[in-house]
């Protein structure tokens, strides 16, 4: 079973979005129903839960088996009674977090339709990509999994939607696994961005081993841009997972950002430990000082893509993903 998790990630400018050459996408025809499958265990009763749990997992063959095995971690060798323990003592102890969750999201509706959209934009871009039918919510523990994509479904973890400033967030336990510049991305604003990250991250998986710092931004800036034609309807800030702030700073200093690069000779880099300050997940970028985002590799890889996508503008999302990273260096000219 396919099973890409994002728990969140990537990072770019203000709030406002891209509305330029949207096609119309309303005519295209995708399938997706929804599956609250948190509400469906958490409604069982907890005196009663063998033979309920059998019943669930009869009706819901895998997606049970994806949450007990692969989220809750439990034993398939286990005795149905040795599960419904496990499950009780999970039950009872996240039930205050479920109650939440189901303030925020009794209604999914309007998620529903905003993956719908996604997902048509997707059909058109890439016709061939075989789309998931289902989106299944559910609650799982606070440091396991989040949002995930497998062959049929959109996996929707609602312990990590809450809001940015939701209590457990807060707590110490929570804040060493997931830092502030994280958390910060557990609203339900990211439900849509993370199930559009993960059908990138699954047509387009990375494979950046041995590559120089340069052709590591470029492939982050080629999915960024996809991600921006998916959801042309979302601020910038969000697609990248910066603040509103961090993102309008960026394009403040972007010729700065550049010099960094440029005056330092890191491009060339293939120093992993040099690489990982400019790419993937970090509070800042320390040699830009405080209010500097991490993953600044990301935005600068961005813009090179956008400047590439502008002299090419016949170029398909498809071919924009196997152009080879040098090509779009040399041709982007990107100078800010």
């Amino acid at each position: 079973m396919r099973l890409l998790v994002c728990l969140t990630t990537i990072f770019l400018f203000f709030s406002c979005t891209n509305h330029e050459s949207i096609p119309d996408v309303s005519n295209i025809d995708v399938q997706l129903h929804t599956e609250r499958f948190e509400k469906r265990l958490f409604s069982l009763d907890t005196n009663q839960l063998t033979p309920q749990l059998s019943s669930l997992m009869e009706t819901q063959v895998n997606t049970s088996k994806m949450f007990f095995y692969n989220i809750l971690e439990a034993d398939p060798r286990w005795s149905p009674d040795t599960l419904a323990d496990y499950t009780k003592s999970f039950i009872r102890s996240y039930r205050p977090i479920f109650d939440s969750a189901q303030k925020i999201f009794n209604d999914f509706s309007s998620f529903e339709k905003q993956v719908k959209q996604s997902m048509q934009f997707c059909k058109y871009y890439f016709p061939a990509y075989h789309l998931p039918n289902k989106l299944i919510t559910y609650l799982g523990p606070m440091d396991g999994y989040g949002d995930a994509i497998t062959d049929d479904a959109f996996l929707i973890g609602l312990h990590h939607h809450l809001g940015k400033d939701f209590s457990l967030y807060q707590s110490e336990w929570v804040s060493s696994i997931y830092p502030g510049f994280i958390s910060q991305m557990f609203t339900p604003d990211y439900i849509v961005i993370n199930c559009m990250k993960n059908v990138v991250a699954d047509m387009y998986p990375e494979k950046l081993e041995d590559q120089t710092l340069v052709n590591q931004m470029i492939e982050k800036g080629k999915r960024l841009y996809v991600l921006s034609k998916l959801l042309p309807y979302t601020a910038e800030y969000q697609l990248i997972g910066y603040t509103e702030d961090q993102l309008k700073g960026c394009h403040e200093h972007e010729a700065s950002i550049w010099n960094l690069f440029i005056q330092n000779n890191l491009l060339q880099t293939v120093d992993i430990n040099i690489i990982k300050n400019y790419i993937g997940e970090s509070p800042k970028t320390q040699e830009l000082g405080e209010s500097a985002p991490g993953n600044i590799g990301a935005f600068t890889g961005w813009q090179m893509v956008r400047a590439y996508m502008k002299k090419k503008p016949e170029t398909t999302l498809q071919q924009l993903m196997q152009t080879d990273p040098s090509t779009i260096v040399q041709e982007a000219k990107y100078k800010p």
